[in-house]
This record gives C-alpha cells, structure tokens and sequence, in this order.
C-alpha cells in the first residue's frame, strides 16, 4: 500500500469517527497532493509524498513559531494538532549524530572544501536524506562540516 492510499484510508477513518480536526487536516494534505498531480501530471510516488507533507510540517512549525508570538494560544493549540497528524506520515527522522555522520561522508565522497563548496554537498545531502531528516539541521550540519 503507498502512503497515499494510507492517507486516503486514513481520512475514511477519519470520516467514520467523526473525528473533524483530524478530517481537516488529511483532507488538506490530500488536496496539496492532488494540486502537485494536476499540475505537473503526474502521479505521485512516496518520495514525493513525503516531500509534499514535510513542506506542510515546515508550515505548521513556521504558523506556531508566528502565533506563539503574536499571543494566540488558540491558533497554537490548532496548529499543534495538525503538525501531530501530517508528522504521523513522515519516516522515523535521523537525530544529529547519525546527520552528522551521514554529511560527513558525503563531503569525503565529494572531496569539498570550505563554504564554497556549500552548494554541492547540500544538493548531494538533499538526494540521500529527503524526508529522512530535519533540513534546518542538515544546513547546520554541513555549515561545520566545511568550516573545519
């Protein structure tokens, strides 16, 4: 079964339950998945997929970061909820040692040097670990990795 038939099955579930914010929210990301469809024609495999629901995590955590300043603990609390639900269709993600270890490698691999050569690790780290690691954290990662 693809992830987006799991999604699918999941917002039938959903529907039966009657459990509305969880509804809402699958049925957002079922849309941002059928606009990516159309407009490309294309049909969306799980890379994809995940691609498109760590975009929607970002948003999330970009909207609290936003309402927790602007003092508004019931968009927080909503927002919250569905960060919960879109991070249940996202692999299990890598913690700093094993980026760090990862970038490592492929700055060996590439033979980089310095700041300069920021954009060729990244793209090369973007391929490898899409979706299985926090990209904030991976730019961090390479950041040291080239300084030293």
């Amino acid at each position: 079964m693809t992830l987006k038939d799991q999604i699918t099955e999941d917002m039938k579930t959903a529907m039966r339950a009657k459990d509305a914010p969880r509804l809402l929210t699958i049925r957002g990301l079922l849309a941002a998945l059928k606009q990516r469809e159309v407009d490309e024609r294309i049909v969306l495999d799980d890379a994809a997929v995940i691609a498109i629901v760590d975009k929607l995590v970002k948003q999330r955590k970009d909207s609290i970061t936003q309402f927790t300043a602007g003092n508004r603990p019931d968009l927080v609390e909503k927002e919250s909820a569905e960060l919960a639900v879109l991070e249940g269709y996202l692999p299990q993600r890598m913690d700093a040692d094993a980026v760090a270890a990862e970038v490592a490698t492929i700055v060996a691999e590439l033979g980089a040097k310095g700041p300069g050569d920021m954009g060729k690790v990244m793209g090369a780290v973007k391929t490898k670990l899409a979706g299985k690691a926090d990209m904030a954290l991976v730019s961090a990662a390479v950041k040291k990795a080239l300084a030293s």
